[in-house]
């Protein structure tokens, strides 16, 4: 094994405190220091989303993963087209700094396994033919009864780049990291070689890096609608949800965030215990985005840090929607 899993993304925002607003909108914890913005899941003392504030335009600014053998990574790099560089000015020196061959920028470091997420003390259970599971209580309490949805962790984040399949063979054959499902040479999913969520990093094809979504595991179902529904009210933009993909299985919410790309809630994603055990499947475009779920918006999958204008759109929410 190489890469073993996803730690954090950096982006380079225009505005701070309308990022800071909007990821604690969406659950996450803020720490601000200068122009810098950590965004933590509650429970995890580190940021899964860095913001740096002050940026002409919203751009990926790099991905961070937990990794092993790094000297050997090093050298996989260099032979697959890609480059070892120098830290960024005011980022860790510590661990491997690489930019693939599209010129998307990893920080690999080694870094201490996250504690196991906790048990829910009421497990979400359905009731079906032949199959009753839920006895003598109620599943859906009056909606007073639920604390505001708060991200367990980050479990994914899809980038866009010029050639899916170029970009898979970097991570698979630098990385160590597997192949989970593609659809054609337009959007693929990777994941790590043991214990992993179908995906860690996807790919859809653009005519050049960015960043897509980060997506964040919640507790079951009902917390991705009611967190979807509840940052979709504060950020008035677009969304897409609530739906299940069939790539990863996956139940998901989609909120646009203030420069064109999105979060996602999820729950029920598809696990990879053993990678040698998994064998890819290659599905046709009409499974790449969903099993069901609504409409899917016309700009749901297009590069905003392509354009020459920056995203502005807010959306009028009916009071009756939410």
């Amino acid at each position: 094994m190489a890469v073993l899993g996803l730690l954090s993304l950096t982006l380079e925002i225009p505005d701070l405190e309308v990022g800071v607003r909007f990821y604690s909108d969406a659950g996450l914890v803020a720490m601000v220091e200068g122009n810098r913005a950590h965004m933590r899941c509650k429970e995890q003392d580190r940021a899964s989303i860095t913001l740096i504030g002050g940026a002409a335009r919203k751009r990926l600014h790099h991905i961070q993963l937990c990794a092993e053998r790094l000297d050997e990574i090093a050298l996989d790099v260099q032979r697959l087209g890609g480059r070892v560089t120098e830290a960024p000015a005011g980022f860790d020196p510590e661990g491997l700094w690489v930019l693939d061959p599209h010129g998307m920028l990893f920080h690999l470091c080694e870094h201490p396994a996250d504690n196991e997420l906790a048990v829910p003390s009421t497990p979400f259970e359905i009731n079906g033919p032949g199959r009753i599971v839920r006895k003598r209580r109620s599943a859906i309490l009056p909606q007073r009864n639920y604390a505001p949805v708060r991200p367990l962790r980050l479990g994914h984040v899809l980038v866009f780049t010029p050639d899916v399949m170029a970009s898979v063979e970097f991570v698979t054959q630098a990385f160590g990291m597997g192949l989970a499902d593609r659809a054609q040479d337009i959007i693929a999913f990777t994941c790590v070689r043991r214990d992993s969520d179908h995906h860690v990093i996807a790919f859809a094809k653009s005519g050049g890096v960015g960043f897509h979504h980060a997506s964040f595991q919640v507790a079951d179902p009902d917390e991705v609608g009611r967190g979807g529904r509840a940052l979709l009210a504060k950020s008035r933009r677009g969304d897409w949800g609530f739906g299940r993909h069939t790539i990863g299985s996956n139940f998901f919410h989609y909120i646009q965030d203030p420069w064109g790309s999105w979060f996602e809630y999820y729950s029920d994603m598809d696990h990879i215990d053993d990678y040698v055990a998994w064998t890819p499947t290659n599905y046709g475009m009409e499974d790449s985005l969903a099993s069901w779920g609504p409409e899917v918006p016309h700009d749901f999958v297009h590069n905003y840090e392509l354009d020459g204008e920056p995203f502005s759109r807010e959306v009028v929410i009916p009071t009756e929607a939410v």
